[in-house]
């Protein structure tokens, strides 16, 4: 049986990117191969993870760490079904660092009607591939330097960009005060490489205490959301919905 270190598995809405708004089942995964400056998620494993009793209600109850396959889809199942939900979303942490579990668990689900969408730090294109077959709809990010702290993960976002086209994907980038604009035009030109159709989601960043970054001026968004549709055909600015009515 495939197991895997999990944070927890609930059910709320989806705040972030074109689905915002959407009620689904998030399983969040732990353990991260990256480690960006605005991140606000836990990612060491625990010896538990906690999922809710009853979905939206947030009375959550535990059980050990690894969780395994049948374990994840009993809650799921058990707690809604796939006409009460847009779908199960596979977030993190970077789900991808637990690709076997995701192969299985998702086949399990996909056979009872649920749809299931990803959410990925676009780093680990091998593992994608692998899943590839189980997926239906992609949300991946692309990491900016001021924002992420990381300068040389633009082949990998290529790459990853690539293989997930031929599913359902959009693009989300975070973008903070300190964003440049040759930043966001080579997130453009690569995302139109591939298919200048693909969406791209510019979504300012959450400013949290002690954080180093901060997010851009309405201004700033307006133009970089100008400068981008000259590339892409589809660019929105989207907050992080959730985080202003409390959602989880």
């Amino acid at each position: 049986m495939v197991a895997a270190n999990l944070v927890e598995v609930f059910t709320s809405i989806q705040g972030e990117g074109p689905y915002t708004g959407v009620r689904q089942v998030f399983v969040r995964f732990s353990g991260c191969n990256l480690s960006c400056r605005y991140c606000d998620t836990v990612h060491i494993p625990g010896p538990s993870f906690r999922f809710e009793k009853c979905p939206g209600k947030r009375n959550f109850t535990s059980l050990p760490n690894p969780a395994e396959t049948d374990t994840v889809a009993r809650i799921i199942t058990g707690a809604v079904s796939a006409a009460t939900v847009h779908s199960v979303s596979l977030t993190g942490g970077e789900p991808l660092l637990q690709a076997d579990f995701i192969g299985k668990l998702s086949k399990v689900l996909r056979a009872g009607g649920f749809r299931i969408y990803l959410e990925s730090n676009g780093t680990l294109p091998e593992s994608l591939a692998e899943v590839m077959p189980v997926l239906d709809i992609i949300s991946m990010d692309i990491k900016l330097p001021d924002t992420s702290g990381y300068d040389d993960l633009w082949d990998r976002h290529a790459e990853f960009l690539k293989t997930g086209s031929e599913k359902e994907i959009f693009v989300k980038v975070v973008v903070s005060s300190g964003t440049t604009e040759t930043a966001l035009i080579r997130t453009c030109n690569l995302i139109k490489e591939v298919d200048s159709n693909i969406p791209l989601i510019i979504q300012p960043v959450t400013p949290h205490p002690g954080l180093p970054v901060r997010p851009p001026c309405v201004e700033t968004l307006a133009d970089m959301q100008e400068k981008a549709l000259h590339y892409i055909s589809d660019v929105r600015v989207i907050p992080q919905v959730h985080k202003f009515m409390g959602q989880l």
